[in-house]
Protein backbone atom coordinates (compact mmCIF):
# COMPACT_ATOMS: atom_id res chain seq x y z
CA UNK A 1 0.00 0.00 0.00
CA UNK A 2 2.90 2.22 0.78
CA UNK A 3 4.13 2.03 -2.64
CA UNK A 4 0.84 2.21 -4.07
CA UNK A 5 0.17 5.77 -2.69
CA UNK A 6 3.63 7.02 -3.22
CA UNK A 7 3.60 6.31 -7.11
CA UNK A 8 -0.19 8.16 -6.63
CA UNK A 9 1.76 10.84 -5.35
CA UNK A 10 4.21 11.29 -7.96
CA UNK A 11 1.81 11.04 -10.63
CA UNK A 12 -0.32 13.78 -9.18
CA UNK A 13 2.85 16.24 -9.09
CA UNK A 14 3.87 15.08 -12.48
CA UNK A 15 0.25 15.89 -14.03
CA UNK A 16 -0.57 18.46 -11.62
CA UNK A 17 -3.23 16.75 -10.76
CA UNK A 18 -4.02 18.53 -7.25
CA UNK A 19 -7.49 19.86 -5.79
CA UNK A 20 -8.38 20.04 -2.07
CA UNK A 21 -10.19 17.14 -0.46
CA UNK A 22 -13.39 18.29 -1.89
CA UNK A 23 -12.72 17.99 -5.09
CA UNK A 24 -10.93 14.95 -4.64
CA UNK A 25 -13.95 13.39 -2.44
CA UNK A 26 -16.40 14.50 -5.71
CA UNK A 27 -14.44 12.58 -7.89
CA UNK A 28 -14.27 9.35 -5.87
CA UNK A 29 -18.14 9.73 -5.88
CA UNK A 30 -18.20 9.78 -9.62
CA UNK A 31 -15.81 7.15 -10.01
CA UNK A 32 -17.72 4.83 -8.02
CA UNK A 33 -20.74 5.82 -9.82
CA UNK A 34 -19.05 4.61 -13.33
CA UNK A 35 -17.94 1.16 -11.52
CA UNK A 36 -21.53 0.89 -10.36
CA UNK A 37 -22.85 1.68 -14.15
CA UNK A 38 -20.38 -1.02 -15.42
CA UNK A 39 -21.53 -3.35 -13.06
CA UNK A 40 -24.89 -2.73 -13.78
CA UNK A 41 -24.25 -3.09 -17.53
CA UNK A 42 -22.16 -6.52 -16.46
CA UNK A 43 -25.81 -7.93 -15.26
CA UNK A 44 -27.87 -6.20 -18.31
CA UNK A 45 -29.57 -4.34 -14.96
CA UNK A 46 -30.28 -7.41 -12.89
CA UNK A 47 -31.53 -9.45 -15.61
CA UNK A 48 -29.19 -12.04 -15.54
CA UNK A 49 -25.57 -13.17 -14.01
CA UNK A 50 -22.94 -10.88 -13.57
CA UNK A 51 -19.93 -10.73 -16.29
CA UNK A 52 -17.21 -8.65 -16.10
CA UNK A 53 -17.14 -6.06 -19.20
CA UNK A 54 -14.51 -4.50 -20.83
CA UNK A 55 -14.17 -1.70 -18.72
CA UNK A 56 -14.85 -3.33 -14.95
CA UNK A 57 -10.85 -3.64 -14.00
CA UNK A 58 -10.04 0.12 -15.43
CA UNK A 59 -13.30 1.53 -13.33
CA UNK A 60 -12.38 -0.68 -10.34
CA UNK A 61 -8.47 0.91 -11.29
CA UNK A 62 -9.99 4.74 -11.26
CA UNK A 63 -12.26 4.23 -7.67
CA UNK A 64 -8.54 2.76 -6.43
CA UNK A 65 -7.01 5.39 -7.63
CA UNK A 66 -9.37 8.09 -6.42
CA UNK A 67 -9.56 6.47 -2.87
CA UNK A 68 -5.96 6.47 -2.32
CA UNK A 69 -5.67 10.63 -3.92
CA UNK A 70 -8.50 11.23 -0.36
CA UNK A 71 -5.72 9.26 1.58
CA UNK A 72 -3.18 11.15 0.66
CA UNK A 73 -4.65 14.32 0.74
CA UNK A 74 -5.98 13.86 4.69
CA UNK A 75 -2.43 12.41 5.22
CA UNK A 76 -3.86 8.46 6.27
CA UNK A 77 -1.65 5.52 5.50
CA UNK A 78 -3.92 3.30 4.35
CA UNK A 79 -2.30 0.08 4.76
CA UNK A 80 -2.45 1.43 8.66
CA UNK A 81 -5.72 2.18 8.22
CA UNK A 82 -6.97 -0.88 6.88
CA UNK A 83 -4.88 -3.47 9.76
CA UNK A 84 -7.17 -1.30 11.97
CA UNK A 85 -10.16 -1.70 10.36
CA UNK A 86 -9.39 -5.55 9.97
CA UNK A 87 -8.89 -5.57 13.58
CA UNK A 88 -11.91 -4.13 14.59
CA UNK A 89 -13.82 -6.55 12.07
CA UNK A 90 -12.25 -9.42 13.91
CA UNK A 91 -12.82 -8.06 17.38
CA UNK A 92 -16.72 -7.66 16.26
CA UNK A 93 -17.18 -11.38 15.05
CA UNK A 94 -15.29 -12.80 18.38
CA UNK A 95 -17.85 -11.26 20.25
CA UNK A 96 -21.00 -11.43 17.76
CA UNK A 97 -20.39 -13.58 15.77
CA UNK A 98 -20.50 -11.19 12.38
CA UNK A 99 -19.20 -7.84 11.61
CA UNK A 100 -22.00 -5.70 11.31
CA UNK A 101 -21.89 -2.49 13.25
CA UNK A 102 -24.69 -1.87 16.13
Amino acid sequence: MKDAQEKIREVVAKYNLGGDINVKYIDLTSEVGELGKEILKGNDYGTKEFEKTDDTAMELGDVLFSLICVANELGIDMEEALNAVLTKYANRFETKANIGSD
